[in-house]
């Protein structure tokens, strides 16, 4: 009789490790799956990979946030004024994106301000008339984004921030995706899948890393910008409408983003 077998015990970060060795493998089709969910440049045909793709989220807010920055940097050149050049840049971000976060941001407020049930305020977010909620919402939140945008051209620190704030507004979407139920079993949202913990917190360390190495010590409290709003309306989509979906996700996105560009607009 042999002797009892000891069972192998988990090395401290084998998990983390297993899980970079998966994405290096999937790199590809990750990067191509989360550009064609999260932008509309062209790309080539391509398998997706859903929310398996959630940790690369960051990146393509990073390059869309770049593309920004050089048509401000070009308009700059030209003698555009800092207001157009701020309009110029969310403008391109919105047709890079389909105005998808925006979409969503109005949506979600139409929904879950508009209605008194959860069935509701679920019908009203799929609506595709915008209500007075909606309204508001897209035209505050982007005068503000306007507002903080157009302080850092005047400061010439909108490069740095612009890829910032783009891979950090990312970001909170996979963790919302991930800590939040489906509220419908329908849509966007449902359809791309959660990513699950691991993947969700490597997009954030990533965001992290990118914010970081462009903004300094003021990534600090640009996290704790994001992360609040992003609580805040996480709380309220699972109060009011018992989870998240696309459009709460996109909402998302535009609170991070303006949180962050009033931190580095602060800071400037």
């Amino acid at each position: 009789m042999g002797l009892p077998q000891r069972p192998i015990e988990c090395q401290p970060g084998t998990a983390a490790l297993t899980l970079l060795r998966d994405i290096a493998h999937r790199l590809p089709a990750d990067l191509l799956s989360a550009f064609a969910l999260l932008s509309r440049l062209p790309l080539p045909d391509h398998r997706g990979t859903g929310a398996a793709s959630a940790w690369a989220w960051p990146l393509v807010g990073a390059v869309l946030g770049a593309l920004g920055a050089a048509l401000a940097a070009s308009a700059q050149w030209l003698g555009v004024t800092p207001g157009v050049t701020a309009a110029l840049v969310l403008g391109l971000a919105a047709m890079l994106t389909g105005g998808l976060h925006e979409d969503g941001l109005s949506d979600s407020a139409d929904g879950l301000y508009g209605g008194w049930t959860r069935e509701r305020r679920l019908a009203i977010m799929k609506d595709s008339r915008v209500g007075s909620y909606g309204v508001l919402a897209l035209v505050l939140v982007t005068l503000a984004r306007w507002s903080a945008l157009t302080a850092l051209l005047v400061h010439g620190a909108y490069g740095p921030a612009l890829i910032a704030a783009g891979a950090m507004s990312r970001a909170p979407m996979a963790l919302v995706m991930s800590l939040l139920p489906n509220a419908r079993t329908e849509g966007l949202s449902h359809a791309t899948g959660r990513p699950g913990p691991a993947t969700a917190l490597t997009g954030l360390v990533l965001a992290l890393a990118i914010a970081a190495v462009l903004t300094g010590w003021s990534v600090v409290p640009m996290t704790f910008a994001a992360l609040a709003v992003t609580l805040w309306l996480a709380l309220s989509a699972l109060r009011r409408i018992g989870g998240q979906t696309g459009d709460i996700l996109g909402a998302t996105q535009q609170l991070a983003e303006l949180a962050c560009l009033t931190v580095l607009s602060v800071r400037a």
